[in-house]
C-alpha cells in the first residue's frame, strides 16, 4: 500500500469556540475540555495507524497562539486551515497532498469510533476505490479519503446537514469514482450523542 497521509482537522480547543451545541451539557470549559480530548484520542489513533505522514490542519494556524497551551505529539506536521468553506479547504488541504504523490485521509476529530484499526481499514479501502467515507449516522462523514483529486467532490455542499454523505456519493457517481465505505460512525455533536463517547471502544 502506498504511504497514505492523514490530515487531521481541528479547530483550536477553546471554551465557547468549540462543541458549543454540548456547553448545555457540559459548560463551555467542559465542551472545551472534550473538544482537547477527542483531539488528542485522534492525533494517536493516526499515529498508532502507521500509514504515513500525519498531519494537523488547524484553524487558526496550529502555530497561533491559540494554540500555545496544546502540546503536539512528536512527528505531528503542522498546517492552516486557511480561507473558504469546510469544503474549500478540504479539498486544498487533500490536493497538497495528492501533488505529492501521497493518498491522503482527511478525518475530523468529533468520531466517537476513531481508531487506528479504522484508519488502516479506510487506506486499505483506496486500493480499490478514488474515494472512501466513514459514514456518520447524522448523515455527513467522518472521514475521507482519496486517490485522486478533483474540486467537485467538495463544491456546494450543504455541510452539517444530513445530505453531506448522500451528495458526497452522488458526486462521486457523477465523476465516475469508484467509492467505498467504512461502517457507520457517530459523531459527537449534541448532548444525545455523548452516549456514543461513553460506550466507545
Amino acid at each position: 500500500m502506498n504511504s497514505c497521509r492523514i490530515i487531521v482537522f481541528a479547530k483550536a480547543p477553546l471554551p465557547g469556540r468549540v462543541k458549543t451545541r454540548l456547553i448545555p451539557a457540559l459548560g463551555a470549559d467542559g465542551a472545551a475540555a472534550l473538544a482537547r480530548e477527542m483531539l488528542e484520542r485522534t492525533l494517536a489513533a493516526a499515529l498508532d495507524a502507521g500509514l504515513g505522514p500525519v498531519e494537523l490542519c488547524g484553524d487558526p494556524s496550529p502555530d497561533d497562539a491559540p494554540w500555545a497551551d496544546v502540546v503536539l505529539p512528536a512527528g505531528i506536521e503542522r498546517s492552516a486551515q486557511g480561507a473558504g468553506d469546510l469544503g474549500v479547504r478540504m479539498s486544498r488541504a487533500a490536493q497538497r497532498a495528492l501533488a505529492r504523490g501521497e493518498r491522503v485521509l482527511v478525518v475530523g476529530t468529533d468520531c466517537a469510533q476513531m481508531s487506528a484499526a479504522l484508519l488502516r481499514q479506510a487506506a486499505g479501502m483506496l486500493d480499490g476505490a478514488e474515494v472512501v467515507i466513514g459514514p456518520v449516522a447524522d448523515g455527513g462523514y467522518a472521514l475521507i479519503g482519496l486517490s485522486r483529486h478533483d474540486e467537485r467532490l467538495f463544491r456546494d455542499i450543504a455541510w452539517s446537514t444530513p445530505t453531506v454523505a448522500a451528495t458526497t456519493r452522488e458526486r462521486a457517481a457523477t465523476l465516475g469514482w469508484r467509492l467505498a465505505q467504512t461502517r457507520t460512525l457517530h459523531d459527537i455533536d449534541t448532548p444525545e450523542d455523548l452516549r456514543h463517547w461513553k460506550t466507545r471502544p
